[in-house]
């Protein structure tokens, strides 16, 4: 199997990786694919400036890839090789190639999706944080997507905890999208695995990101949704991950709250609901089995316990209490309690301090998950 062929198919603009895979069954490799010649490419509905590229012999985006993976930690990972994660090969059409950047051992650990808005609330960010952090810290790989919001918070949480995550791009690897998470690009480079189906020089486009979703489903045993709208991106990488035979999991809000709703929906139609992270390693206990069993090793673990919690004193539990789990102001609040105003605005300053609350945009106040 000729690489430089996989390239040249994977670097066409107009085959892409379906037409490709169409290909290489038709002919029985890339080379023989590559060797066809016009017709049998028109015949198999390749346009024809992508077969005009794919006949010629100094194809430029086969250069910049080849001079991309004399790189150390840059990967070109194709279907039916030993280091090609097994999850993916479950697919039906398999990725037929991938190309990553960082840590490609990771790409075979057992491994959870954490999706979500791109504007989320306060609320929502802690939230991904808090299970991209304790997902990690019990040895799981947290995947998710690189965007902006609960993609982000959910790797900000699991490096934060030196634990494992992957990034998995609607970009080439050679560009970060959005620009403003190029810093944590970088640092999951770094630590973890950036990974797209993507040639180099792809940029971002509306079309790619169903493609990425994809992959983040196929590639973990289960998908958590922490906030969604009724239609977003976030629903359809969950409803991918149930199609693929994965468990889904989705963190319930505020009924105030739209950002909830996709959540709810998706517990209406069959969701786990969660509200720790021992819901979730308690329903992927097999997965992670499986994968002791597969590799020897006995140091994934089969559970997490919650992190202590300091003990509240009475005023800031009868706060608490007062405040229930839906935002609520101060007005709200001093309504409820018979406090001074600011009685309960000191007390709240001192839970946000503790991490127990967080303010809202309005000046609201919500418990932090």
């Amino acid at each position: 199997m000729s690489r430089r062929s996989w390239l040249q198919l994977a670097t066409t603009t107009g085959v892409g990786p379906g037409r490709s895979a169409r290909l290489v069954a038709a002919f029985g490799d890339a080379d023989r694919a590559l060797a066809a010649g016009d017709t049998a490419w028109q015949r198999a509905g390749v346009p024809a400036a992508a077969r005009q590229r794919l006949a010629e012999d100094d194809h430029p985006g086969v250069a910049a890839a080849e001079r991309w993976l004399t790189e150390d930690r840059h990967h070109f990972i194709l279907a039916g090789q030993p280091d090609y994660p097994a999850p993916l090969a479950d697919l039906d059409p398999t990725p037929p190639w991938l190309f990553a950047l960082g840590d490609a051992d990771l790409l075979n650990r057992p491994a959870v999706a954490i999706v979500g808005s791109r504007h989320p609330t306060h609320a929502g960010l802690a939230a991904a944080h808090e299970f991209g952090f304790a997902l990690a810290s019990a040895g799981l790989v947290v995947v998710s997507g690189l965007a902006r919001g609960i993609d982000a918070a959910a790797h900000e949480g699991a490096l934060a905890a030196n634990g494992m995550t992957i990034a998995v791009c609607g970009t080439g690897l050679d560009r970060v999208y959005p620009a403003a998470n190029r810093d944590l690009a970088q640092r999951i480079a770094d630590s973890g695995l950036l990974l797209s189906e993507f040639a180099l020089g792809t940029l971002p486009a509306r079309s790619n990101f169903p493609r990425r979703n994809r992959i983040i489903a196929g590639l973990c045993s289960a998908t958590l949704v922490v906030e969604a709208a009724r239609q977003s991106g976030s629903l359809i990488t969950a409803r991918l991950a149930a199609a693929a035979g994965r468990e889904v999991f989705a963190l319930p809000g505020s009924i105030h709250n739209p950002l909830a709703r996709g959540c709810h929906q998706l517990i209406r139609d069959g969701a786990k609901l969660v509200e720790t992270t021992n819901h979730i390693l308690e329903e992927i206990t097999a997965s992670l089995e499986g994968y002791r069993r597969a590799t020897g090793g006995d140091d994934q673990p089969a559970g997490a316990s919650e992190p202590p919690v300091d003990p509240l004193d009475a005023e800031s539990s009868q706060l608490l209490k007062a405040l229930g789990h839906a935002p609520a102001r101060i007005d709200d609040l001093v309504q409820r309690t018979g406090w001074a105003a600011d009685a309960v605005s000191s007390r709240l300053l001192i839970l946000e301090l503790e991490g127990r609350v967080v303010a809202t945009p309005g000046g609201a106040y919500t418990r932090r998950s």
